[in-house]
């Protein structure tokens, strides 16, 4: 068990941290650009959700504004294209970034953070427009742009990190993590219901659902599952996809790597094979060298 919960196996090893610098280029555009837009998305995230918060306060519905699923998961978006913007930026400045140097718990958390921002957002779009969504969505000025931003746009800015980054696919140990967080936010629901006196979703009614709650909990931990696994597979893809065509930027570690290998096979080359290779160099130069 120990072996498993391993740092290794959130891709973070004690050598170094993305020695291809992966988490922080793209293979479309280059680093100082990815800053840019990370850091666009960024501030449009936390606007949004400052405006909203602010908007729940204002019509006394502050206390509850964290029980939602879709507003903690917008929080993880923000709170990732801010850290991920930072370290691009410091990356595109002077070629490398600090997350790099930190300890392995906040390289491991970072890893699996990014791999929620590509999966949680495709199950808050689904359900809302799917369960949640009613007239009221566009009763308003307000909350239409709201609902749009944070129902729906969260929705292109994971696909934007998953399709145009060289981020690497997301460790299968993270698909458990991302099950348990399932799971501790139906705690967080009727928490709410038991202090607030309300359900934050009504498909969470146990009295209203009856036998159908237990096939939304197990249909929604399903479809984590699902687009966990898709979002992953589109990873893979693309990383392929980019290796080939050589858009994965090479790390200094790699080429001292290739270095180190080509000096081995040198020194490892039998005694008789490197004179007989000397020799038809000595030779090659004297043919080539102007007579006297």
């Amino acid at each position: 068990m120990l072996a498993l919960l391993s740092w290794s196996n959130f891709g973070v090893h004690p050598s170094s941290f993305d020695p291809s610098f992966k988490f922080v280029s793209s293979p479309f555009v280059s680093p100082a650009t990815l800053a840019a837009l990370r850091l666009l998305v960024a501030l449009y995230a936390l606007c949004t959700i400052c405006t909203d918060l602010g908007f729940n306060v204002h019509y006394g519905a502050g206390d509850s504004f964290l029980s939602y699923f879709t507003v903690l998961s917008y929080i993880g978006l923000t709170a990732y294209y801010w850290a991920a913007a930072v370290q691009t930026f410091f990356y595109a400045r002077y070629g490398s970034y600090p997350l790099r140097r930190w300890p392995q718990a906040l390289q491991a958390g970072h890893v699996v953070l990014q791999s929620t921002i590509v999966s949680f957002p495709f199950i808050t779009t689904i359900v809302f427009w799917s369960l949640l969504s009613s007239g009221d969505t566009f009763s308003t000025t307000f909350s239409a742009w709201s609902n749009i931003s944070i129902h729906a746009l969260n929705t292109p800015f994971a696909l934007f990190d998953l399709l145009f980054t060289n981020v690497p696919p997301a460790p299968w140990l993270a698909l458990p993590i991302h099950i348990l967080f399932l799971a501790c936010y139906l705690g967080v629901a009727y928490i709410t219901h038991h202090t607030q006196g309300f359900y934050v979703y009504s498909f969470l009614d146990p009295q209203e659902q009856g036998a159908l709650l237990a096939a939304y909990v197990i249909g929604i931990a399903a479809g984590g599952i699902i687009l966990f696994s898709l979002s992953r597979g589109v990873a893979v893809l693309r990383q392929r996809w980019a290796s080939r065509r050589g858009l994965i930027p090479a790390s200094d570690e790699e080429e001292g790597t290739s270095e180190a290998i080509d000096d081995w096979e040198e020194v490892g080359r039998p005694a008789d094979e490197r004179e007989e290779r000397d020799l038809e160099a000595g030779k090659k130069e004297g043919r080539e060298s102007p007579r006297r």
